[in-house]
């Protein structure tokens, strides 16, 4: 009798088990389970998205789940506070802060400056940069970020972010084929929805094993909310090598060769479907600063990212998009000395920061003046 009891609530944990996956499969719960979060309740919200390759040592981790994502960041504390003129940043790693404390961010330099409006709101940064320059995965934050009702969008470019056949190459996008397709089909842009890049899961993928690795990135990242509370401590700033100044002497841009830049070759579609997503949000699209190299063949390339061919042509095209689509459009490509890069061509120093958040901010009260 034993034996035949043992095995009926085997049977039965089985059952119950493939039951569980199952609805899990069908109903998709982790975008809910995504928005429970322990930020900005027991921990504060973080200054900045998740994000990191060394988890153990930066108390924070890279997932594909955008409700948790967000619900950790700060942004998500509560309703915006009255007098608060809310700007969203985004953009790549250097919006984001890579190799930068986050007192030392974009966003945080720019709230550092206590800017108030003409009417007296209190310009109020936040920083949803993400690592890995896509315009495509820009708007894709874009799209989850306009629940929090901003008053201004400051989207950060620079041509590597633009090459039309790279848009589809961010993990985030992949891993988010359904908004990416739906963003395709409700602006008509020019990417592949049957891209084999954008993944779907199979079946058993969706259900709670195939899931696992996905629900235990959302609990650490709760777990990690107690180590981050305690520390400030959100990446791991390893020693690196200062970029690039002596450069080889090639003048292709990923697979385009001089003379010509078309305007094709770039996603400037994902640009205009921010403006049409944002609705009567304004957007100011700013050419992010570049490191502009006085080293060997600097005279054929700007810096590691850039030949000089390309990156020019680039600047004349977004000059004349801007013009011609009526865009709000900063250029600071030039405005940060080639001294206070630091790994990267786009990376910059504490200093570097500042000098960009102050322009930044400037463009922004004078833009409401």
């Amino acid at each position: 009798m034993r034996g035949i009891s043992t095995r009926r609530i085997a049977i039965k944990a089985l059952l119950l088990f493939v039951v569980v996956n199952v609805v899990f499969a069908l109903t998709d719960p982790l975008p809910a389970i995504g928005s429970l979060s322990a930020y900005n309740l027991i921990f504060p919200g973080r200054p900045r998205l998740p994000y990191s390759d060394f988890p153990e040592r930066a108390y924070s981790l890279s997932l594909y789940n955008l409700n948790a994502m967000f619900a950790s960041h700060e942004i998500a504390a509560g309703p915006r506070p009255s007098g608060e003129y809310r700007v969203l940043l985004i953009g790549d790693s250097s919006v984001w802060g890579f190799l930068l404390r986050p007192d030392d961010t974009l966003a945080a330099r720019i709230n550092a400056g206590g800017r108030t409006l003409p009417d007296g709101r209190r310009l109020r940064a936040y920083n949803l940069g993400y690592p890995i320059m896509s315009v495509t995965k820009d708007l894709l934050l874009l799209q989850h970020a306009m629940r929090y009702e901003p008053d201004l969008i400051v989207w950060l470019v620079t041509l590597e972010s633009l090459p039309a056949g790279r848009q589809l190459l961010h993990p985030l996008t992949q891993n988010n084929a359904g908004a990416v397709r739906g963003l395709i089909a409700d602006y008509g842009l020019p990417l592949d929805a049957s891209d084999a890049r954008l993944l779907d899961p199979s079946f058993i993928e969706r259900t709670l094993i195939g899931q696992r690795r996905n629900m235990a990135d959302v609990i650490r990242l709760q777990v990690y909310g107690a180590l981050w509370a305690a520390t400030g401590i959100d990446q791991d700033y390893p020693d690196y090598e200062p970029a690039a100044i002596d450069l080889e002497a090639d003048e292709t841009f990923h697979d385009l060769k001089p003379p010509v830049l078309r305007a094709e070759d770039l996603a400037l579609e994902v640009l205009r479907a921010g403006h049409h997503l944002a609705g009567d949000t304004p957007i100011l699209i700013v050419n992010e600063p570049i490191l502009i190299s006085n080293g060997r063949n600097s005279d054929i390339r700007y810096n590691f990212f850039y030949p000089r061919w390309a990156y020019d042509q680039y600047r004349v095209i977004m000059a004349e998009q801007a013009r011609q689509q009526g865009w709000r459009y900063l250029d600071l490509w030039d405005v940060v000395p080639m001294g206070e890069f630091t790994n990267s061509a786009v990376h910059l120093t504490p200093a570097g920061s500042q000098l960009l958040a102050d322009r930044i901010a400037q463009q922004i009260v004078a833009g409401e003046q």
